[in-house]
C-alpha cells in the first residue's frame, strides 16, 4: 500500500473521482483509492491475543496462601514446585505476588478511610529514653489513639503498657473524645491478642480485652501482617511523637513532662493542620463527635484498678514498684491487697481498708508517722521515754530528709 497517496491528493480532481484514472496516475491498484476514499470499508476487527502463563493454574491456590497468611513470594515458590510441581521461574511468582499484595493493602487502605464515629485506631510510642534536667532517666511510652475520619488525637504518657494501663488511656480517651468508634483497630499487641491461641489464620482476642470491648460498646479489629497501612493514621501519629526528644533534659519532673505531652496533644488538634484532611481535626471532629456512641464509664473505671498482693517485711513496709511504703506493725508477714487508682494505692487485709499513699516516685521509703514510731517501740527503743523516742525520731527524720535535700528533692516524705 503506498503511503504517499494521501485524501487531499485524490480530491484535487474534484468530488467526482475517476479511481481507476487515478490509479493509472499515480500507479498504483484502484483499490489502493478506494482504501483511502472507505477506510471503514476495509477496516477489520482485530482479535485479541490470549496469553497462557505458566503460573495460570496455581494463581487461585497462591492467591488464597496470601489473603490467609504472610507467606513470602519464595515461600509460595517452594510450596509450588514441590507440592504442585510447578515448571515456571521464580521471578513470574514474585511478581504476581507482589502486585497482589499491593492490591490488598490498597483495597484495605480504601475500607478504612472511614465514616463519621466509625472507626478509630490505637498504638504505642514505646520505649521512649529522656532525662529531666537533674540528669535523671525516664523511660517512658505514650498511648495514642486517633479518629478515622476526623484524625482527632489522645495521646497520654504511661511507663507500662499494661492490661489496666491500656483500660485505663482507653477510657481516658473515651471521656476525652465523649464515647468510642463502632470500632477500634489495634496492632497485634499481647494485651489485646491471645499469642498463644492465634496464628496467622485466625486471630484470638484474650478475655480481658474482649470483655473490655463489649462494656464500652466497640468492636475490636486486629491488623493482619504486613498491612501496616490499614493502621497508617496511627502510625503517623506515633512518628509525630518524637517531637519530645526535643525537650531531653529541658523539663525539670514527671508532672512538667505530662504537661509537655498535653500541650502537644492540643496542639495537634487545635493549632496544626493534618496533611490527610488538609484542615485542623477540631474543625472534623465538631461534625464526627456527634457520631461517637456514648459509653459507661462506671463499669470501665474498675478494669483500671489495679489489685495485686504483696507479703509485708519484717521492716513492717510492703514494696510496690521499688517503692518501700509503711503498714501497722501487727500485719508484718501477712499478705496486704494494693489497689491502684488515680495516682493513689490503697492498702487492704482480707478486704479490711488500712490506710492510702500518694503513688511517690521520688523517695525510695514511704511511711506513717505512727507507724514508724510503732517499729521503734518494738525495737532497741522500747525502754526509751516518749520525749527521748521523739527527739530521736525528729533527728532520724531530719536526717534522711537532709539526704534528699541534697539531691535537690522535696523534703517533705511525710503522709
Amino acid at each position: 500500500m503506498r503511503k504517499d497517496i494521501t485524501i487531499e491528493k485524490i480530491m484535487l480532481g474534484g468530488t467526482n473521482v475517476n479511481k481507476t484514472q487515478l490509479a493509472r496516475q499515480y500507479n498504483c491498484c484502484w483499490e489502493t483509492i478506494d482504501r483511502r476514499l472507505n477506510p471503514e470499508k476495509y477496516k477489520k476487527d482485530r482479535k485479541e491475543r490470549i496469553y497462557i502463563s505458566k503460573l495460570d493454574p496455581f494463581k487461585q491456590i497462591i492467591d488464597k496462601k496470601l489473603e490467609e497468611n504472610n507467606i513470602p513470594a519464595t515461600g509460595i515458590y517452594y510450596l509450588l514446585k514441590n507440592k504442585y510441581d510447578f515448571k515456571g521461574k521464580y521471578g513470574i511468582i514474585r511478581k504476581y505476588v507482589s502486585i497482589k499484595k499491593e492490591d490488598i493493602i490498597t483495597n484495605l487502605t480504601i475500607r478504612f478511610e472511614t465514616i463519621k464515629g466509625y472507626q478509630s485506631q490505637v498504638d504505642w510510642k514505646e520505649k521512649l529514653k529522656l532525662h529531666d534536667s537533674f540528669g535523671k532517666e525516664y523511660k517512658i511510652n505514650i498511648f495514642l489513639i486517633v479518629l478515622g475520619y476526623s484524625r482527632y488525637k489522645y495521646i497520654e504518657l504511661t511507663f507500662d503498657q499494661t492490661h489496666e494501663t491500656l483500660f485505663k488511656c482507653l477510657t481516658n480517651a473515651f471521656k476525652y473524645y465523649g464515647g468510642t468508634t463502632e470500632e477500634i483497630l489495634f496492632d497485634n499487641m499481647k494485651t489485646i491478642v491471645d499469642q498463644v491461641k492465634s496464628n496467622y489464620t485466625q486471630v484470638v482476642i484474650n478475655v480481658k480485652a474482649n470483655q473490655f470491648a463489649k462494656d464500652a460498646g466497640f468492636q475490636i479489629i486486629t491488623c493482619k501482617p504486613y498491612r501496616p497501612r490499614t493502621k497508617g493514621k496511627v502510625e503517623t501519629l506515633a512518628k509525630i511523637m518524637n517531637r519530645l526528644k526535643a525537650f531531653d533534659y529541658e523539663f525539670k519532673d514527671i508532672e512538667e513532662l505530662n504537661h509537655i505531652v498535653k500541650k502537644l496533644n492540643h496542639d495537634l488538634n487545635c493549632e496544626e493542620k493534618s496533611q490527610a484532611i488538609d484542615d485542623m481535626p477540631i474543625n472534623l471532629f465538631q461534625n464526627e463527635k456527634e457520631y461517637l456512641k456514648p459509653v459507661n464509664y462506671e463499669i470501665l473505671e474498675n478494669y483500671s484498678l489495679v489489685q495485686k498482693t504483696y507479703k509485708v517485711t519484717h521492716e513492717s513496709m510492703i514494696s510496690y514498684h521499688g517503692i518501700k511504703y509503711s503498714v501497722p506493725i501487727q500485719y508484718i508477714g501477712k499478705p496486704i491487697t494494693v489497689k491502684d487508682k488515680d495516682n493513689v494505692i490503697h492498702l487492704y487485709y482480707n478486704k479490711k481498708f488500712i490506710c492510702s499513699y500518694q503513688k511517690n516516685n521520688q523517695f525510695k521509703y514511704n511511711y506513717k508517722e505512727k507507724d514508724y514510731i510503732d517499729i521503734l517501740k518494738h525495737s532497741i527503743f522500747n525502754n526509751k521515754t516518749e520525749y527521748e523516742l521523739q527527739e530521736y525520731i525528729n533527728k532520724n527524720l531530719y536526717s534522711l530528709d537532709k539526704i534528699f535535700i541534697d539531691k535537690g528533692e522535696e523534703n517533705d516524705r511525710r503522709n
